[in-house]
This record gives structure tokens, C-alpha cells and sequence, in this order.
């Protein structure tokens, strides 16, 4: 038995604590919770402000494909190899990648409207010194400035929209912030195609300022800043170093391992060590207790849906970047469309992923949504997968019909798709936490792109090998069908003006040419039916967020404050 004057040694304040813990939690007036404002406080110009960030935000995402397309005429203005030319689409990914995780850190040590403000002036003005660029070496260095300013255009902006408005309006806020985030990739290859088919590559970059200057000016007049920056409480030098080597080297193993034969290459081999290495010693470091002020709070991945927010997050930038980057080489490459003719195939399924996304904003706006974000993460990760399948059964006489019908689909999975994931993330964080969860979601985002980017083309490599391998079984001299068409090519060809010989030859080489679109037709089939599978096998992940959850997680869902 414990002695009584042992029961009775507690603490004076902690008596009162436990007394009236209970009751105040009962009789406290709707207390609000950080990451919500109350409704007198809310910032009057909060529309303004969201168009000022969504403009941002757009035209960095507009920035990321746009550009891609322009590589070719840059290659030649410029005098660059292949290999220098690719550097200006690999200095923008990485220098973004690695900034990511950091904008809640810069953001929390600057002020949101100052580095906020900062990060757009950075992206324009570096998108201008871009297009003025007459070198290789400038052009690369200012894209590395660009992907530096515009890391914080997407994860600050959806901090921001989730701290002025108010939670009921949620849904549709970050519905509107995901039409952004979806569309400007898949509009990046029309914009990029038509600028460069009828002015010339700088004006992609040029176009961007004056839009860039609005957006800052409006951000700097209207965003509330503190009174008083709670600034982090010191810095983590070691976590920053280990992340930029990390995900920087990460980032490079991806986006040039299939040019080098991956492993094959030593350098690439010793930088995916590196980066095993550095990010593993990085996540051991910001979860030590001797880290007092980890630059990215890892902790935050304890909340489930941010946790199941992010893996779906990594196989949905699997499905865009990966469709975005091999549906063009399909039809560029196989049908013939011109890259102008490319982008605007993709429109229709943009207006189909903005009025999905709209149709999912109204659906769970309000403290009591009519639909849970579960459910139409569900039905949007099969349509994904439908659609993908339905872009696998095309052939190399595939017209615009054809192709326009499976990226309509895929475009309205999207809207189905995105929106729910980042609101059912969000929702159970509060303060700090939204903008650390909102940088967590959107590097994943970006590394799953990466991710699909590097094994789509791996594949399609490995699986044209294999068809064409296959196909070359059917060219032996017995084929009657392989005779009749040569014959029929060389006489074609003898009555243009050949020799015989010529002509003999060039028959040869255009069967040839024939067998290697079919094949890559085939290998750009399979990478499809790829995408498709891995949203099968991850469409279970979406389950998740139908757990039973605790009842101050509820309690925050339905607006009890």
C-alpha cells in the first residue's frame, strides 16, 4: 500500500490543472484552432491574394513542360550537344527538388509575405534573364535560379490559401489550387508548342514577367505579414547540407541514369550510394532528439492521411509527368503531329480535369462535405487506370479521335483525383504543420514524376528492344508478303527516278523505318498499361483514408471547433 503522504505530494498547479483541464475544454467559446482563422479575422482581401498565389503557382507548373519542347530549337540557336541541351531542363528539376522540403523552413525564418514575395521576383526575373540568355552556360544558371524561386510558388501559395480562408471553404479553395497544379503541366506542351512554332523559344520565358511582377506586387500589398516572426530557434546546417546532397544527387541518378546505362556507369553508380546515403543519414538526424530544430519536421508524416496524402501523391506524379513526358514522343514520333498540334490534343482533357476538380470542391465544401474525399479518391484512381488502358490500345494510324477520347478520361480522373488527396492530407494539421505537410506532399508529388519519367523511359527503351527483336523474326526471305512489298516499294521508287540498286535500298529502309514504329508503338503501349497497373496496385491505398478516425480528428473534419 502507498503510504498517504506519499498520495499527497503532488503539485499545487498540477491539482489545478487536473481540476479544471475538463471543464474548460467543455465551457470554452468555439476555440479556433491555428491553422484556421476566426471569421473577424480574416484577411478582406483573401480573393485577391488567391489569385495573386494561383497566378504563381500556374506559371511555374506551366514552366516545368513548356519549356521541354523548345530544347531542340534551343540546341541549335545555342550550338549545345544533346547531353549540354538536357542540363536546362535537369538544373531547373534539381535546384527545385532540393528547395521543396526547405519552404516551410524559409517561409517560418523570413516571413510567409517575404519570402513568398522574394520567391515570385526571384522566378520572374530569372525566367527573363533566361530568354535574354546568348549562352549555354547563362541559360543553365539561370534556370537552376528559376527552380530555386519557384519551389516556394506551389507549397507556400497552398499554405497560404489554407491559413486565410476559412474551413468550410476549403474544399473549394484547394479544389481551385489543384485545376492549378494539373493543368499547368498538361497545358506546358501546348503553350510551349505554339510559342516556339510561331515566335521563338525566349518568349516562353519572356511571356512569364509581366504576369510574374502582378502576382508579386499583389502578394506584397495584401498577404498580412506578423507583427512578429517566429523564427526557427536555430541552424540545422547538417540537415540542409545532407538534403541538397540527397535529393540533388537523387534527382540527377533519375534524370540522366538511362543516358549513361545506369549502373553500368560508375559515376552514376557512386552518386546513387550518395544518395542513399545522405538521405538515410538526413531522416536519422531530423528525428534525433539532439536535433532541437530539424529544418524539415519529418515528425509531421505521423499524422495517417498526410502519410497516405504523400504515397498517393508519389504514384499520382508517377501517372501525370510520366503520361505528359511519353504521350508527346508517341505522337510527335509515330503520328506525325506537330508539337503545336501535340499541346492542343491535351486541352480537351484540361477542361475535363477543371470541371472534375470544381464538381470535387463543391462535393466536400462546407463543415459537413456531401461526399468523402475517400470515395472519389477511389472512383479517380480506376478512371486513372481505365484511361491508361484505353491510351494502350493505340496504333500507329491512330488519329485525333482516337487518342483525344483516353486523354479526356485521364484528364477527368485527375480532377477525381487530386483535390481529395490534398484536402484529406491537409485537414488534421494545424499551424506550422500545414506548411511543413504541404512541402512534404509536393516534393513527393515532384519526386514521383521524376521516379515515373526515369522508369517509363527505361522501359520503353527495353520493351522497343524486345518488339523489335521479336518483329526482325518475320524478315527472312520466304515471307511472301516481305517480297511482294519490297518489290512494290522499289518499282515506286524506280519510278521516281532511282536506279535499281537505289531504288532496292531505300525499299529496304523504309520497311525498316516500318518495323521500328512498330515496335516503338508496341513499347509506347506497354509504358501505358504500366501506368495503369501501378494505379491498380495502389488504388488499396486509398482505403486509408476510410479509417475510423479518433474524435478530435472528427471534431476538426466537421468544423466543431
Amino acid at each position: 500500500m502507498i503510504a498517504p503522504e506519499r498520495q499527497l505530494r503532488i503539485p499545487e498547479d498540477d491539482i489545478k490543472l487536473t481540476l479544471t483541464s475538463e471543464p474548460a475544454e467543455r465551457t470554452a467559446v468555439s476555440p479556433v484552432p491555428q491553422s484556421q482563422p476566426a471569421a473577424d479575422d480574416l484577411n478582406p482581401y483573401r480573393w485577391i491574394i488567391m489569385v495573386a498565389v494561383l497566378t504563381g503557382a500556374f506559371l511555374e507548373l506551366l514552366d516545368t513542360t513548356s519549356v521541354n519542347v523548345a530544347l531542340r530549337q534551343m540546341q541549335g540557336n545555342l550550338g549545345a550537344t544533346s547531353d549540354e541541351i538536357a542540363w536546362v531542363s535537369t538544373g531547373y528539376i534539381l535546384s527545385n527538388v532540393v528547395i521543396l522540403p526547405l519552404t516551410a523552413w524559409l517561409s517560418s525564418m523570413f516571413g510567409r509575405r517575404n519570402y513568398l514575395t522574394f520567391s515570385i521576383l526571384l522566378f520572374t526575373f530569372a525566367s527573363f534573364a533566361c530568354g535574354a540568355s546568348n549562352s549555354l552556360g547563362a541559360l543553365i544558371f539561370w534556370r537552376i535560379m528559376q527552380g530555386s524561386g519557384g519551389a516556394a510558388l506551389l507549397s507556400t501559395a497552398q499554405t497560404t490559401l489554407r491559413q486565410v480562408f476559412p474551413k468550410e471553404q476549403q474544399g473549394l479553395i484547394q479544389s481551385l489550387f489543384i485545376v492549378v497544379v494539373v493543368t499547368g503541366p498538361t497545358l506546358g506542351p501546348a503553350f510551349g508548342g505554339w510559342m516556339t512554332d510561331n515566335y521563338s523559344w525566349p518568349w516562353i520565358f519572356f511571356i512569364k514577367s509581366p504576369l510574374g511582377l502582378v502576382s508579386a506586387a499583389l502578394v506584397w500589398k495584401f498577404l498580412d505579414q506578423p507583427s512578429v516572426i517566429d523564427k526557427p530557434k536555430g541552424l540545422d546546417w547538417q540537415g540542409i547540407s545532407l538534403l541538397a546532397v540527397g535529393l540533388g544527387s537523387l534527382q540527377y541518378v533519375l534524370e540522366e541514369g538511362e543516358r549513361y546505362d545506369w549502373f553500368n556507369d560508375y559515376s552514376i553508380f557512386r552518386l546513387t550510394m550518395l544518395a542513399a546515403a545522405t538521405l538515410g543519414a538526413f531522416v536519422f538526424w531530423e528525428l534525433s532528439p539532439r536535433n532541437t530544430a530539424p529544418v524539415v519536421n519529418l515528425r509531421v508524416l505521423k499524422h495517417n492521411d498526410l502519410s497516405t496524402g504523400a504515397l498517393l501523391l508519389l504514384v499520382g506524379g508517377f501517372g501525370i509527368y510520366g503520361g505528359v513526358f511519353i504521350f508527346p514522343l508517341f505522337a510527335q514520333g509515330i503520328l506525325g503531329f506537330t508539337p503545336t498540334d501535340t499541346g492542343l490534343l491535351f486541352l480537351p482533357g484540361g477542361i475535363a480535369t477543371i470541371i472534375g476538380t470544381i464538381i470535387c470542391g463543391r462535393l466536400m465544401n462546407g463543415a459537413k462535405p456531401l461526399v468523402r474525399p475517400g470515395v472519389l479518391v477511389l472512383c479517380g484512381m480506376v478512371i486513372f487506370a481505365i484511361s491508361e488502358w484505353m491510351l494502350s490500345r493505340m496504333t500507329s494510324q491512330s488519329g485525333t479521335m482516337d487518342t483525344g477520347l483516353g486523354l479526356i478520361v485521364r484528364g477527368g480522373a485527375m480532377g477525381l483525383l487530386f483535390a481529395p488527396i490534398t484536402v484529406a492530407s491537409l485537414h488534421t494539421l494545424k499551424g506550422a504543420e500545414i506548411a511543413q505537410g504541404a512541402g512534404l506532399s509536393n516534393l513527393a508529388r515532384q519526386l514521383g514524376g521524376s521516379f515515373g519519367i526515369a522508369a517509363i523511359n527505361t522501359y520503353v527503351t527495353s520493351q522497343t528492344a524486345f518488339h523489335r527483336s521479336n518483329l526482325v523474326t518475320n524478315i527472312y526471305s520466304g515471307n511472301i508478303t516481305l517480297s511482294t512489298r519490297i518489290a512494290a516499294l522499289t518499282n515506286k521508287f524506280i519510278g521516281a527516278g532511282y536506279s535499281q540498286t537505289s531504288a532496292h535500298s531505300s525499299a529496304i529502309a523504309v520497311v525498316d523505318r516500318s518495323l521500328e514504329a512498330q515496335a516503338l508503338t508496341m513499347s509506347y503501349n506497354d509504358a501505358f498499361l504500366l501506368i495503369a497497373v501501378v494505379f491498380v496496385i495502389a488504388t488499396p491505398l486509398a482505403l486509408l483514408f476510410f479509417r475510423r478516425q479518433s474524435a478530435a480528428q472528427v471534431s476538426i473534419v466537421d468544423g466543431e471547433h
